[in-house]
């Protein structure tokens, strides 16, 4: 524990059940100071203010800042398979569990003031896999957007997709449609869902539509930039994420979003997808919040 003045401590490393026990206790002493106050002195009762690091959202762990949350994390969710046989389960039994990790993730990343969540959900590698597995993932994507669309609706959610959806299934084609729509105009936070996404293929299908305006006279070659690139690529208007997340312990990015990721922060983890819960996301902010993000300046000199 680090003390920052002016009654305020900064707790590292400390488990999020457990700051969250503190985070009450110390709102029910200030609750009762309070009424204390106020009983004698209306006027005093509106100096007692708690001194914390995230004033604007009580949901935060006390040693997170606010203004240094990720506007957008990314996550590569590893590891169901190997949950699953250490659990002595089938695969998919895996996958219905990381199922449920992501809807947690997602309302955690809104309790905590996260903007945008990306979630790696199916590669177009991912169609080697066995047909059976290929299946039960078209399957389980279809069900969990009839079952949880209504609730993610209610709750501000505002759902998009990314990649080659027209080799999908029609059905949830359909439904991916129909998710869209319904929550089209909630602002809470934006939920990105990549199916049927590689990176590479991205940036392929970019160049040739860019190809193809000037072929037709449209567009000049000089007049190809960055950003001309970035209009053309699945991701078109959602910002770079700032935080990338990959469970299990494998170090690589997966052909995901290549282009979009040239600054993003990487945190990788030994914990399997379906047990990542809220204590292991406040451990991969607090690394996030540990760094300092240049994009390519000098560090500022501190002063003398």
């Amino acid at each position: 524990m680090n003390y920052l003045g002016k009654g305020e401590f900064q707790i590292q490393n400390f488990p999020y059940s457990m700051l969250n026990v503190l985070y009450k206790i110390r709102d029910s002493c200030y609750n009762v100071v309070s009424l204390a106050l106020l009983s004698r002195n209306p006027r005093q009762a509106t100096y007692l203010k708690p001194t914390i690091s995230n004033p604007m959202n009580s949901n935060l762990p006390l040693d997170l800042t606010l203004q240094n949350i990720p506007n957008h994390v990314a996550v590569i969710m590893d590891g169901n398979g190997r949950w699953a046989t250490k659990q002595k389960l089938p695969r998919i039994a895996g996958h219905r569990q990381g199922a449920k990790t992501l809807k947690e993730l997602l309302r955690c990343c809104k309790d905590w003031g996260i903007q945008i969540l990306t979630a790696y959900a199916f590669s177009t590698e991912n169609w080697r896999r066995p047909t059976e597995e290929v299946d039960f993932l078209m399957l389980l994507f279809e069900k969990m957007l009839r079952r949880e669309l209504g609730e993610m609706h209610r709750e501000g959610v505002r759902i998009n997709f990314v990649g080659d959806l027209s080799a999908l299934p029609k059905s949830l084609q359909n439904e991916i449609q129909r998710s869209i729509l319904e929550t089209s105009n909630n602002q809470d936070i934006q939920f990105n869902v990549a199916v049927n996404y590689g990176s590479r293929k991205e940036i392929v299908s970019a160049c040739r539509q860019l190809a193809e305006l000037v072929q037709k006279g449209e567009i000049k070659p000089e007049d190809i930039n960055e950003n001309l690139i970035e209009k053309n690529l699945y991701t078109v208007d959602i910002p770079a994420p700032d935080l990338l997340i990959r469970t299990s312990g494998e170090k690589r990015v997966s052909n995901f979003l290549l282009w979009q990721m040239a600054y993003t922060e990487m945190y990788f983890t030994d914990v399997l997808w379906p047990d990542f819960d809220r204590d292991a996301f406040h451990q991969a902010l607090l690394s996030y919040q540990n760094r300092e993000r240049r994009f390519g300046k000098v560090k500022a000199a501190l002063p003398a």
